[in-house]
Formats: C-alpha cells, sequence, structure tokens
C-alpha cells in the first residue's frame, strides 16, 4: 500500500522548502509545501479508488483530458479509462505504491512511483504480477489536482 508517514511529508517538504528559499518568497514555500502534501492525499485516494475499482472516486480524481498510457503502449482517454479499471474481467489482489515523489511546479505536479500489484483474471482465476515504474503528471484545474497524464514503464 502508498506508505506516506509524517517523517516523509516532512522530510520532504524540508528539503523541497529548502531549495526553493533563494528562488521564492517565504509564503510561496509554504504553499509548494502544501501543494505537494495536497497531491500526496490525492495519489492514495487514486490508489485506493483504483484498488477498490470505485467509478465515482477515480472520476473525481482524473481531469476530463486524461490521457493514461499502459506500459504495453496502449492509452485510454478518461471514459475509457474509467470503464476498464473498474471492470469485473479482473481483480486486483494488492496495490502498492512505493516511494511515491512528487513535485510542484506552477500547477502542475510530477509525481514517480513504483508500482508493485498482484492480479488475478475473472473468472478463470489466473494470477499475474506487475512491476511498474509510473510517471503521473497532475494539474490544478478549478482549485483541485487531478490526474492529467501518467504513463508506466515495465521493469
Amino acid at each position: 500500500m502508498l506508505s506516506i508517514g509524517r517523517r516523509h511529508l516532512t522530510v520532504q517538504s524540508a528539503a523541497i522548502g529548502l531549495a526553493a528559499i533563494s528562488l521564492l518568497q517565504p509564503g510561496a514555500t509554504q504553499a509548494a509545501s502544501s501543494d505537494e502534501a495536497e497531491v500526496m492525499t490525492r495519489l492514495k485516494a487514486f490508489r485506493d479508488a483504483q484498488f477498490a475499482r470505485d467509478a465515482n472516486g477515480l472520476g473525481a480524481l482524473v481531469a476530463p483530458e486524461l490521457s493514461y498510457s499502459h506500459s504495453d503502449a496502449h492509452i485510454e482517454d478518461k471514459p475509457t479509462f474509467i470503464k476498464n479499471a473498474t471492470a469485473d474481467t479482473s481483480k486486483l489482489l494488492s496495490l502498492e505504491y512505493k516511494d511515491p515523489w512528487v513535485r510542484v511546479v506552477g500547477d502542475a505536479a510530477i509525481v514517480r512511483f513504483h508500482w508493485i500489484a498482484e492480479s488475478e483474471t475473472i473468472p478463470t482465476g489466473k494470477r499475474s504480477k506487475t512491476n511498474l515504474h509510473i510517471l503521473m503528471v497532475w494539474q490544478k484545474q478549478a482549485g483541485e489536482w487531478k490526474l492529467l497524464a501518467r504513463a508506466s514503464t515495465k521493469l
């Protein structure tokens, strides 16, 4: 599971805050840290909705312009992604977003993590494991962070 503790957020926020001091005013540094924490919260909500196959949860977290690219190179728009992510053709048995990393740049956030999952095909029961590197781009739209693009690479 995505494991985000206070230590992780504090260390990451402090490092980014220190790097930004010479470039940003103090108020802007606090905003960047707050945005990073908000993106991490949205990332956890996305993982939870993905694991639960929650169409409403996913719909609320992704942008209308979504470009969702899988490791086999097929690309889905928002309606196709939600339909396929919530279909009863397979189920996730485990899903971990390991070592998430966030960098906010203006109204965009770059997110990287290591995806480790096990799934089961329905109705055959065939199990498979996936080990991927994920790159996401989130964008602040109308005050909320939305997933705009996602790409994955097999490891």
